[in-house]
């Protein structure tokens, strides 16, 4: 187990569990065993079986699971996911803490496979952003590659973007990238975002790998394609709405980057059921 996942799940029991569960302890015999069943309320991406096996067997070593659908599958309505049997009470104690994670994984893959959809037959790629529940990133990322679109930079230490306070703070683009290059491996890419034209260019001159286009316009964002050339990966982002998605890709842009993908999916209905 991903000590990531672990760490989250031992969160997650120390504020649902605490020092006991008083209603299933007390009304349950301790080795009383039973089966159940994960099902679903509506149709959706499934995402997290994995996460929800480990906070069963975090509480019950012994549990039997068997998953009859794998991270991405699509899941009517009515079918389901997964069935288990071990100790009664452990089953119990982890109903809320397994499906919250199930919910919630499975809510942005279901919304990043819609978004994937728009983008069918496209050569651009169609990635997150930063924008997570703290502590779940990991998870949250992993949840956009299920629903079929890609990651970008994982955080602050794996990736350079120079945004428009950078700019700011260093006077200008071309002083932010040469600072930046003096210090990174010439192995790391430099991208930086622009929202004017005149910034278009000042990357290019400066040497960027990559350049956002922030907040452009269909129009603008042509005529950035066209200026670029090809010289640098063109990344297009800021109020990305899916019925956009289409029309965005056919600009000629590499990237996409929505924080919708993930700030703005909604947990799934999915239920607990004991035999």
């Amino acid at each position: 187990m991903d000590l990531t996942v672990r760490h989250l799940i031992e969160l997650a029991f120390a504020e649902d569990i605490g020092s006991g569960d008083i209603t299933s302890d007390y009304a349950i015999e301790a080795e009383t065993r039973g089966e159940g069943y994960i099902v679903a309320k509506e149709d959706l991406i499934v995402c997290g079986t994995a996460v929800a096996e480990d906070v069963f067997r975090m509480l019950d070593p012994d549990v039997v699971i068997s998953t009859v659908f794998s991270d991405g599958d699509a899941v009517k309505k009515g079918e389901t996911v997964m069935t288990f049997a071990g100790n009664l009470r452990a089953l119990l104690k982890g109903e809320r803490t397994a499906l919250n994670f199930l919910q919630r994984l499975s809510g942005i893959a279901t919304n990043v496979r819609s978004y994937a959809e728009e983008m069918k037959g496209s050569t651009a790629r169609l990635v997150d952003t930063r924008k997570t529940i703290p502590g779940f990133r990991t998870l949250e990322k992993y949840a956009v590659r299920v629903g079929g679109a890609y990651n970008h930079r994982m955080a602050l230490y794996d990736g350079v973007l120079i945004k428009d306070n950078h700019i700011a703070a260093c006077g200008g683009i071309q002083h932010a990238v040469d600072r930046i290059r003096r210090h990174v491996s010439h192995l790391v890419k430099i991208e930086v975002e622009v929202t004017t034209m005149d910034e278009v260019r000042e990357a290019l001159a400066a040497g960027a790998d990559v350049i956002m286009l922030d907040n452009m316009d269909l129009d603008q964002i042509r005529d950035a394609v066209a200026v670029i050339d090809r010289r640098a990966l063109v990344e297009v982002s800021g109020s990305v709405v899916k019925e956009q998605l289409k029309a965005l890709a056919e600009t000629g842009v590499d990237i996409i980057s929505s924080g919708a993908l993930t700030h703005q999916a909604r947990a799934v209905d999915l239920s607990m059921r004991i035999k």
